[in-house]
């Protein structure tokens, strides 16, 4: 009876031990704890040009399944402000804190948005990302025809109406969403927001980027917005950058990598 209380406590003692070593040795691999759900922060996702929230349906099941509250937001592609305002009502809505996800034009909305106090970090989706006075039209000016990199062939025809811009059926198919099944990229194409020539020249005036992490997508395939270019924006507002391989719409295309990138963002303490 002895030996066994004896060996026990020994065991116990062990088990312990090594407790202890596996939480304060430097070197040894320690598990960090999921968040629970009411820790989780609400993923506001941001739609680029020539789409509308439906850009983001493949993604959302996913973030669903791990326990996160998804709203994907209906910009308006009338103004900076007027789609500033619309992510900053669906903050509104939110009682704890917010990952602010943007693809393309999306990006600049949340560069924006993104200095609420709710949010805690940004992500870039295949998304311009720009400094204080910048705009689209300054920073594809500046890598395009000043810098000489080479450009990408989507947006070379575009039709205008009373202000207007969308991509023709052709260009979707071949650049926008060359890498989706042809029956889909050609919903795109029917159901695509028109988007105002003022957002072009747009400027930021406080990039949140500055004062939040922020996480980058680079889609290396994009046929939109140069893959260069898009790496050049990551590795200024010092993101943490992953490359996949995929065109613009990489959330559609890829969306389980996406989401992946989203997931690092919300574990960010």
């Amino acid at each position: 009876m002895k030996t066994t209380v004896f060996k026990s406590a020994a065991m116990s003692i062990s088990a312990m031990i090594i407790l202890l070593l596996s939480t304060s040795l430097p070197g040894v691999a320690q598990q960090k704890p999921a968040l629970n759900d009411a820790e989780k922060p609400t993923i506001i996702l941001v739609h680029g040009a020539f789409a509308d929230g439906s850009s983001w349906n493949k993604v959302i099941p996913i973030l669903q399944k791990k326990g996160y509250q998804a709203i994907a937001v209906q910009n308006p592609l009338t103004s900076l402000g007027d789609d500033v305002a619309a992510v900053e009502r669906a903050i509104s809505e939110v009682k704890g804190k917010v990952i602010l996800v943007g693809h393309s034009w999306g990006g600049v909305v949340i560069t924006q948005a993104g200095n609420n106090d709710k949010v805690k970090a940004l992500v870039y989706v295949a998304a311009y990302a720009p400094s204080e006075g910048q705009s689209i039209d300054s920073i594809s000016r500046e890598a395009y025809a000043e810098r000489k990199i080479l450009n990408v062939p989507g947006f070379n025809d575009p039709v205008i109406t009373d202000g207007y811009i969308r991509l023709k059926e052709d260009a979707i198919i071949k650049y926008f969403a060359q890498d989706l099944p042809l029956q889909e990229a050609k919903n795109i194409a029917a159901g695509q927001g028109r988007f105002h020539v003022s957002t072009l020249t747009a400027k930021i005036t406080v990039p949140a980027w500055k004062s939040k992490p922020s996480f980058y997508v680079v889609a290396d395939h994009d046929q939109i917005i140069s893959p260069q270019v898009e790496a050049e924006m990551a590795k200024k507002i010092h993101a943490t950058t992953v490359h996949i391989p995929a065109s613009h719409v990489a959330m559609l295309s890829k969306p389980a990598e996406v989401a992946e990138v989203i997931f690092k963002a919300a574990g960010v303490k």
